[in-house]
């Protein structure tokens, strides 16, 4: 987002156009890129370290909001993953060698019992009914040995795996927000606007400070299209300001628009309304920052 203090107070073509002596002489307004910064998360605002006309770095903290409820949100969190990855493991392993063997003994146990059963019943000293019971245990016991020998089926292990991802996002998803209750620059430059106090509730999406990048600023100025062959990017420019009359700052060229546009002034006869031109922006190096958005600047290539 650009600091938009368009633009031109009285532009005519004479102010953008060839000299004597073959420069390009033109007029714009100094610009400089800013970044509002806005809350992740909802919350009061524990503590404000970010003031207006503060210099910062990337990545300096600006604002802390109130973490504890989200800390307790991402203990439970982080103990279900604990809980998932658990049982993701266990069923991936399988069964206890104990477990095993258990089963396989009282599949034999069933076998022998059915063996026996099938002799007594053949000299109809048993029921059929008590038969048919020796047949169900042993067809079970036999089932519980081999599922338990096989293990888990692909369908059940991808079932956990989901159930384990499912933990893991929503821990990540809150260890992002606690991460995000620690508002930063996300640019070096300048705070120059504070929209918010310590102990005050703010929501996601909330303007909390807006920082400018004053160690650069950008000229946009607008030529006519017989003088783009003379412009490329990286050229320098001399640029002066009604401020510092007796000092010429160096910029340079970064940008050459592509696209014709109308004059982009104060019209001042019916005539210039028909004449296009094309952006150019240059930019001038502002480290001890004396130079403040929204001056007009000359231009001269």
């Amino acid at each position: 987002m650009k600091l938009f203090l368009l633009l031109f107070s009285a532009i005519t073509l004479a102010a953008c156009g060839n000299s004597d002596d073959g420069r390009i002489e033109a007029t714009g307004t100094m610009e400089a890129t800013d970044v509002t910064i806005s809350a992740q998360v909802s919350g009061t605002l524990e503590s404000i370290r970010g003031d207006e006309g503060m210099s910062v770095a990337e990545g300096d903290t600006l604002a802390v909001i109130d973490q504890r409820d989200l800390l307790l949100q991402l203990r439970q969190a982080d103990a279900n993953l604990a809980a998932a990855e658990a049982q993701y493991k266990l069923t991936v392993i399988g069964a206890r060698r104990e477990d095993v063997t258990q089963a396989e003994v009282t599949y034999h146990n069933a076998n022998r019992d059915l063996e026996r059963m099938r002799e007594l019943r053949a000299t109809n000293s048993i029921p059929q009914k008590q038969l048919e019971d020796a047949e169900l245990r042993a067809t079970i016991a036999r089932q519980t040995f081999e599922k338990i020998k096989s293990g888990a089926r692909p369908e059940e292990i991808a079932s956990v795996a989901a159930r384990r991802d499912q933990a893991s996002a929503q821990s990540a998803a809150l260890r992002k927000k606690v991460e995000d209750c620690v508002v930063t620059s996300p640019i070096a430059g300048t705070v120059i606007n504070r929209f918010v106090e310590r102990g005050e509730f703010t929501a996601p999406g909330a303007a909390l400070f807006r920082v400018a990048n004053l160690a650069e600023l950008d000229v946009m100025i607008y030529v006519p299209e017989a003088d783009l062959p003379r412009i490329a990017i990286g050229q320098t420019a001399a640029i002066t300001v009604d401020a510092f009359n007796d000092r010429t700052f160096e910029g340079k060229v970064v940008f050459i628009s592509s696209t014709a546009e109308f004059t982009p002034k104060n019209i001042q006869t019916k005539d210039e309304r028909t004449k296009l031109v094309f952006g150019v922006k240059v930019r001038v190096h502002n480290p001890d920052g004396i130079l403040k958005a929204g001056i007009p600047a000359d231009v001269v290539l």
